[in-house]
């Protein structure tokens, strides 16, 4: 989604010797500092982090920043989504709203936070999973206002409308200003 930022980017496999940095925040806005300035400060680089998940409400917030470990950590998406689909089977539709947020924070090869948002889509979880597009839990996931799910919308809706969609929107308004593209 920043391919055309005239940007050189650069990916956790391109910097050598880099140690993964532990979530152990208690929101994503934490733990997306934590990579940013952990993942910075061994690459000496400019370094963009992002903590993502979904909260259901009727689960008071769950999965959340446990999204992708969600069920355990060696569990599949189709796993982890059977799961919580089974914590809500007896929940009325009425009752099945759920928001994707992503927080992003850039932080500067010194370890100080530059750059720092936290975004989300509102909408409700359908009772099946729907779809082949996206990743994670976007089979489940209908947005407000639409009535397909995020694997069932063209990339380009659901880039304009996600939670990591808006939050990328904000940070080109940051990169612009550092570079002025």
């Amino acid at each position: 989604m920043l391919a055309d930022s005239h940007l050189e980017l650069l990916g956790l496999r391109e910097c050598p010797n880099i140690e993964s940095v532990e979530e152990t925040g208690s929101t994503f806005a934490e733990n997306a500092s934590l990579k940013a300035v952990g993942y910075a400060l061994q690459a000496k680089i400019l370094t963009l982090a992002d903590d993502s998940g979904l909260v259901v409400d009727a689960l008071g917030g769950r999965p959340g920043i446990h999204s992708a470990r969600y069920v355990g950590p060696g569990a599949t998406y189709p796993e982890r989504i059977a799961s919580l689909l089974g914590e809500l089977a007896n929940t009325a539709e009425p009752h099945r709203s759920a928001r994707f947020v992503c927080a992003m924070t850039v932080s500067t090869e010194t370890g100080e936070i530059a750059f720092a948002t936290e975004k989300s889509c509102e909408g409700r979880l359908a009772a099946a999973p729907r779809g082949t597009g996206g990743f994670g839990y976007d089979s489940i996931f209908v947005p407000d206002g639409y009535n397909q799910t995020f694997a069932e919308l063209p990339a380009e809706i659901k880039n304009q409308i996600s939670h990591r969609g808006r939050a990328l929107q904000e940070l080109r308004k940051f990169l612009a200003s550092l570079t002025g593209l």
